[in-house]
């Protein structure tokens, strides 16, 4: 799995969203590391932060539970966490999972 941040120069503003692209697997060997690295992007996220998943190949239980457990921590910090990029398996495993309406999708 990859995360590749990129926050808006000079700090993120209510009206320019953080963007975290990510790659590859979300699978048990990568799910903290992806939880402490969104948990640090959201000290310096204001407003949105989104998250493309355009190239995500795999996602877990444990990979569902990093996007909930950094989407509560980003709603206490007044953030919301939306999801970009959804490929099909990740649109049906939200769906299947009912977490298809706790996240804003954007196009």
């Amino acid at each position: 799995m990859t995360v590749i941040d990129t926050a808006p120069l000079g700090g993120a503003t209510a009206s320019v969203p953080t963007l975290v692209h990510l790659s590859g697997n979300i699978g048990i060997f990568s799910t903290a590391r992806l939880r402490q690295r969104l948990i640090n992007t959201l000290t310096h996220s204001s407003g949105l932060l989104v998250l493309d998943l355009s190239r995500v190949t795999f996602c877990g239980a444990g990979g569902l539970g990093v996007l909930v457990g950094v989407q509560g921590r980003a709603r206490a910090r007044g953030i919301t966490l939306a999801l970009t990029g959804l490929p099909p398996f990740m649109a049906r495993l939200l769906r299947s999972a009912g977490l298809d309406h706790r996240f804003p999708i954007m196009a």
